[in-house]
């Protein structure tokens, strides 16, 4: 009984949720139109250096994504030299593999990687909940294909997204370098997987 007595709040604090860990606020305030405006603009080619760590794998060259149409982004990979490592498309709810290299051909690769370019690209998540810090940052809780993600907005720019289960991050994306709606550097780490994607714009 007494080890019981000491580990039930342990317990309650480890099942406790995001924002109650982290000491957010809920608010309510108006939502954007635009959460995430950084893959948004049709006329634009978004081109980055890029490196892909997978397991012991490491890939790098030039990526590519391009809007195409409201709800329609072209994503490709290809080497320095111009051969494609990947090319897929999003069109609203569709993932279509256009090529993959046979080295990168792995179902869990293709699953994380469908999931990361679809929060990329997405601009205006459903927002479930607000959330405000002690400063001015707002927090966005929305959820994508039955995962929850926090979308961490300072000065009126998104700066990161957190992806979670309960009061643990499980994936985050950094942006930073921001200049007119455009992210010069992205961040991409996942907490429990061997994957990391690492984006400069060029």
């Amino acid at each position: 009984m007494k080890y019981l007595l000491i580990s039930l709040p342990l317990l309650l604090f480890a099942c406790a949720s995001f924002p109650k860990k982290n000491n957010l606020e809920r608010i309510n305030s108006d939502t954007p139109a635009v959460i995430n405006p950084y893959f948004s603009d049709l006329s634009m080619d978004y081109i980055y250096k890029a490196k892909i760590n997978f397991a012991e794998k490491s890939f790098g060259g030039i990526f590519v994504i391009k809007k195409l149409g409201p709800e329609h982004h072209r994503v490709v990979f290809t080497t320095e030299m111009g051969n494609k490592l990947f090319d897929f498309s999003f069109i609203k709810d569709e993932f279509r593999i256009n090529f993959i290299l046979s080295e990168m051909d792995k179902k869990i690769l293709i699953n994380l990687l469908r999931r990361d370019f679809t929060i990329l690209i997405n601009e205006n998540p459903i927002i479930l909940q607000q959330f405000q810090t002690l400063g001015d940052s707002i927090f966005f809780k929305t959820r994508v294909k039955n995962n929850t993600y926090f979308y961490l907005r300072v000065d009126e720019r998104l700066h990161k997204i957190l992806e979670t289960k309960g009061s643990k991050e499980k994936s985050d994306y950094i942006f930073s370098e921001i200049e007119n709606d455009h992210a010069g550097k992205i961040k991409i780490r996942h907490k429990n997987i061997k994957l990391t994607i690492d984006l400069k714009a060029i």
